[in-house]
């Protein structure tokens, strides 16, 4: 699959999710970013704004297995991954696989659950696999989480641990609809019979995985990748941050870079797709220190200002 093709199928899938979602196109761009730059998606918003209906949509025109992990503060490792069953007849422990044996699985309110149970996903977000009993099992491909959660100021939230955070290549919300997207949901809605719309399959797995695969052949020079290191660097010496970017949120600032790249139909980066994918990609993973956080100092905003202070290189 050549790049162009990469983007006409991209451009099919969000067309046809905007058909469900009351959604700007950068939103979703954002989302298909992170699925064909082989990563994770977190969304995080207010409960009712569309979360869990954009993760099924998704997979729904994806025409991929889904498997949806309500997570709940009861929610134990097993219930995820899955145990071993004792079978009477054979004398043996039979492995009886977990919901997050799927092509996409959605962690639904995913910081809801204590954080013993979020690092289940862990190994399987990382390497596509998981261990029970000391037992490795292989995970259907390709595979991806959405996870989604609540602001942490939320009653019943447990904030999710840095290395948890760090395996979500983008992070996005959806925001409020404005005045005539709210009227437009219930214009769709209106019919009691048939209160969710509908996405079709567009793609299959066959197609996601040459897709994927696409970001790989997509150039980028070497002035863009000292840029990207640059960016990451810039956040560690920054005094209004405890934790900056790690070496892998490097990585998938490359990686989404490219992708983005794909999604535009380019076999090339262009500093403009760094700083597209900027936000997305690094300001989940920034720590802040406890006087930036009183002085109401946000993730976007140190951002906002490593992108100001970082010289843009001149391609030619």
């Amino acid at each position: 699959m050549d790049v162009n093709r990469a983007s006409s199928d991209c451009e099919t899938v969000l067309t046809e999710i905007t058909t469900a979602i009351i959604s700007d196109r950068e939103f979703i761009e954002t989302i298909l970013t992170g699925i064909i730059g082989r990563g994770h998606v977190l969304l995080e918003d207010v409960p009712g704004t569309g979360k869990t209906l954009t993760a099924r949509s998704v997979a729904t025109a994806l025409d991929l297995s889904f498997s949806r992990i309500q997570f709940t503060p009861d929610l134990l490792p097993a219930d995820i991954t899955g145990t071993h069953i004792f079978n009477k007849q054979d004398q043996t422990f039979d492995f009886n696989e977990g919901p997050i044996f799927a092509n996409i699985v959605l962690a639904d309110e995913i910081n809801r659950a204590p954080p013993k149970t979020q690092a289940a996903l862990l190994e399987a977000m990382e390497e596509g696999q998981v261990s029970v009993g000391g037992e490795t099992h292989q995970l259907p491909q390709p595979f991806f989480v959405i996870a989604t959660q609540n602001p942490v100021e939320q009653e019943g939230t447990f904030p999710l641990p840095e290395a948890q955070i760090d395996r979500f290549l983008v992070k996005t919300s959806i925001g409020y609809p404005d005045e005539s997207g709210e009227i437009e949901m219930i214009h769709r809605r209106r019919d009691r019979m048939n209160r969710s719309p509908s996405v079709e399959p567009v793609i299959d797995a066959e197609r996601i995985t040459e897709l994927r695969q696409v970001p790989e052949t997509v150039h980028i020079d070497d002035d863009l990748i000292e840029y990207i290191v640059a960016l990451a660097r810039e956040t560690r010496a920054d005094d209004r941050v405890e934790l900056g970017i790690s070496p892998r949120g490097t990585q998938r600032l490359f990686e989404a870079t490219r992708a983005h790249a794909t999604l535009r139909g380019r076999d090339y980066t262009v500093p403009d797709d760094v700083k597209r994918v900027s936000q997305p990609v690094l300001a989940h993973r920034l720590v802040l220190t406890p006087d930036a956080t009183v002085s109401n100092i946000t993730k976007d905003h140190i951002i906002d200002s490593v992108l100001e202070s970082i010289q843009v290189p001149i391609l030619e």
